[in-house]
């Protein structure tokens, strides 16, 4: 039997360039953000990343919104419609509901669409982690591989894929949840700064402190070093929030150290980037265990 056609959809947790989406005919659903008073849905009425951290910067709190089953239900609906096969590749079920939602979503869709698949996969990853994700699917379908192929492979390596990433102002962490006052506070006098990174539940752990803007950085590369083991990464992508000069200067010590050439490096968007704060940088690879 003939495979039917199918379409990969992400949503913008996934900080992929608009450009890539396009290119690559990604559906996207949106986790909105309210910042200083303003509704930004992330498709049509997206808030431009440096306004967004300039207003973090100046203490403007930002609340965001998750995908919700109805949402999720509309846009899978128009390309089952068409006649494709639907993948959903979604932002953690440990960081947000939208997995949940776009379970529900395929449930109800179901029964009106027997024939089609509508398949969900818990990236348990965030920001370009889950971008990267998206990244080798878009891949192995270029490469012709099927959905279910898809699935099989996006299961068998989420867990390698690694999540590493430093804060600048420890603050925003503690607004979160993700850190105590006390090392909020501490830590901020002292110029601690933490490494964290995404767990196999798909939630934010500290991992590791240093004292000291560069040595943060320098100590991501470090750990990505003794976390890469035998995997081959033709790319790695870095993600930022609003300190590109921070970011390149990562991404030029991966080049020199461990020799891997192409990269990708994009903001991190409102969703992430509300409970990390401007000066974040996060680093992504396929390495041996988170």
């Amino acid at each position: 039997m003939a495979q039917r056609e199918y379409i990969i959809f992400t949503d913008t947790n996934a900080d992929l360039p608009e450009q890539y989406v396009k290119e690559n005919g990604l559906g996207i659903l949106a986790l909105s953000v309210t910042i200083d008073g303003v509704f930004y849905n992330q498709i049509d009425e997206v808030i431009d990343p440096r306004e967004f951290y300039a207003k973090m910067r100046a203490g403007i709190p930002a609340k965001t919104m998750q995908v919700n089953p109805d949402q999720a239900e509309k846009a899978f609906e128009q390309w089952l419609e068409k006649g494709y096969d639907v993948l959903y590749i979604a932002f953690s079920s440990g960081l947000s509901g939208s997995y949940n939602s776009a379970v529900i979503a395929a449930q109800e869709l179901a029964p009106r669409f027997p024939e089609q698949k509508i398949l969900v996969v818990d990236t348990l990853a965030a920001s370009l982690g889950q971008g990267l994700l998206v990244y080798h699917a878009v891949e192995l379908k270029k490469q012709g591989k099927t959905i279910d192929e898809l699935v099989k492979w996006l299961e068998e390596n989420r867990l390698h894929l690694c999540h590493l990433f430093t804060v600048d102002d420890l603050n925003h962490l503690y607004r979160g949840g993700r850190v105590s006052k006390t090392t909020a506070f501490v830590g901020t006098v002292l110029n601690i700064k933490p490494t964290l990174h995404v767990d196999d539940a798909g939630k934010l752990i500290p991992v590791g402190k240093v004292r000291g803007r560069k040595q943060s950085l320098n100590a991501l590369v470090d750990m990505m070093t003794k976390q890469i083991g035998h995997f081959e990464n033709k790319i790695f992508f870095i993600s930022h929030g609003d300190c590109i000069e921070d970011a390149e200067y990562v991404a030029a010590l991966v080049r020199e150290r461990l020799h891997i050439q192409e990269s990708l490096i994009n903001y991190v968007g409102p969703t992430i980037g509300a409970h990390s704060g401007p000066g974040t940088v996060a680093l992504f690879f396929l390495g041996e265990k988170r």
